[in-house]
């Protein structure tokens, strides 16, 4: 088996000579523009001509990357967990491509002896992965949704796992029935970081950001030993929530709770954790590949030159624009009349889910103009500034009007979650805590 590595997410798996690329994201600018790659990635979609599937985990951008796709060959199937919503399903038909539709632990045989088995994490709980709107599009009650999968791809002969972005917290009965239908295991693919607004986007000191930072890569780099642990597999490659945020969000960098992959690698290498004699941790440049045969890559792994990356980012990332600012900034009576269909969405939500708090959601228009959004169906109103202080239970979002537009147009035009992963939003909390329900009904606030 060869597993070439590209970037983030991104690999293409070799077995039984079926190829089967995983999750490819190769463009810049996903999640409005904030998203992109470094090393810079040197996409050439002939290189992708001789793939025989696409595998996709899960809808969000870094994995499900339209940007990409768009560019690849629409002739190869994608296979995709059988969801319950048919959003993701449909949104890849858009694209032009056909797709296979997975049921849950469903092993399924594709050709030459290869087979590929996707299982649900299971289930949804922001808290766990820090995206606090919440991703599942359809949801009953809190704790019961899947979104990320995981896969199991083998010939008969060897075996590969693909954790993806799969909490372990989330993920340990899922992960359990894998080790259970597949005691040996050659290559596992593993998260080793998180990827949220958290702390970056959140109105705390500096001091305590990068506190959180420190706190959020030790949670992630431990989930991943924990994988391994379960696992027991004979090589591992720490990937996935590799980025850097470019246009005016470059500033935040230096504050998000993810872990660089030379740190990963440092860590995993000398972890007291892990069984290192049974389990050897790999890392890979872009477009290099791993033999599990040979148990050689076809390059030395070079690591990130800091200084190199730091002056790319202020030369080129920062100096880009994200997606909206090539729009016209709308009035704000143009925003005023969305959010009022807005809150109906919003109100049906709150009370099918029989959420209420007396928290309520402050998001600014301008500096002196703030909308005030009841969360236990008292409606919606437009304060100044001055009227804030009458508020000492909130969450305020603060954000460009021009995304503020798209995403009270609904999804056609941009989304809540999106827009919060890409740390467009900046978020103040009042106290600081979380309250599940409030961000999820948020989640439906557009027309």
């Amino acid at each position: 088996m060869e597993v070439t590595f590209y970037q983030s997410s991104t690999v293409k798996i070799n077995i039984g000579n079926v190829k089967i690329l995983n999750d490819p994201w190769l463009v810049d600018g996903e999640l409005y523009g904030a998203w992109n790659h470094y090393p810079k990635i040197k996409f050439q979609p002939d290189d992708f001509l001789d793939i025989d599937y696409i595998y996709l985990s899960h809808i969000h951008q870094d994995h499900f990357s339209k940007k990409t796709l768009s560019k690849i060959n629409k002739k190869i199937p994608i296979i995709i967990q059988n969801f319950e919503s048919k959003g993701f399903r449909n949104n890849i038909k858009n694209l032009g491509y056909n797709v296979i539709e997975l049921d849950h632990n469903k092993k399924t045989h594709l050709k030459n002896g290869v087979n590929i088995n996707i299982l649900a994490a299971d289930n949804c709980d922001p808290e766990v992965c820090y995206k606090y709107f919440g991703c599942a599009p359809v949801e009953t009650k809190f704790g019961v949704t899947a979104i990320d999968t995981m896969c199991v791809i083998d010939d008969g002969k060897e075996v590969i796992v693909n954790t993806n972005d799969c909490p372990y917290d989330l993920s340990y009965l899922s992960a359990s029935i894998i080790k259970e239908k597949y005691p040996s295991i050659d290559m596992l693919l593993v998260g080793y970081t998180t990827a949220s607004a958290y702390p970056q986007c959140f109105n705390l000191t500096k001091d305590k950001k990068l506190e959180e930072k420190k706190r959020l890569q030790q949670e992630f780099l431990e989930k991943a030993e924990n994988y391994v642990n379960l696992f027991q597999p004979k090589f591992f490659m720490p990937f996935a929530g590799r980025y850097v945020l470019a246009g005016k969000l470059a500033i935040l960098n230096d504050y998000r709770g993810i872990t660089e992959l030379d740190d990963a690698f440092d860590y995993f290498k000398n972890s007291k954790n892990i069984d290192l004699v049974k389990s050897k941790c790999i890392v890979l440049n872009p477009y290099a590949v791993f033999d599990t045969i040979s148990n050689e890559s076809s390059e030395p792994y070079t690591k990130v030159d800091k200084i190199e990356k730091n002056r790319y980012v202020e030369d080129v990332l920062s100096k880009r624009k994200l997606d909206y600012e090539n729009e016209n900034e709308p009035a704000i009576e143009e925003i005023e009349v969305l959010i009022e269909k807005s809150y109906s969405r919003f109100e049906k939500k709150r009370i099918e889910l029989q959420f209420s708090s007396d928290t309520v959601v402050i998001i600014k228009l301008s500096d002196q103009k703030f909308i005030i959004i009841s969360c236990n169906g008292k409606g919606w109103k437009i304060i100044n500034e001055k009227q804030l202080v009458n508020y000492k239970k909130y969450v305020k979002l603060i954000l460009d009007l021009r995304l503020l537009k798209w995403v009270l147009m609904g999804p056609k035009y941009g989304h809540w979650h999106v827009a919060e992963s890409g740390s467009h939003i900046f978020f103040e909390r009042e106290p600081n805590i979380y309250e599940r329900g409030l961000y999820y009904c948020l989640s439906f606030f557009y027309v």
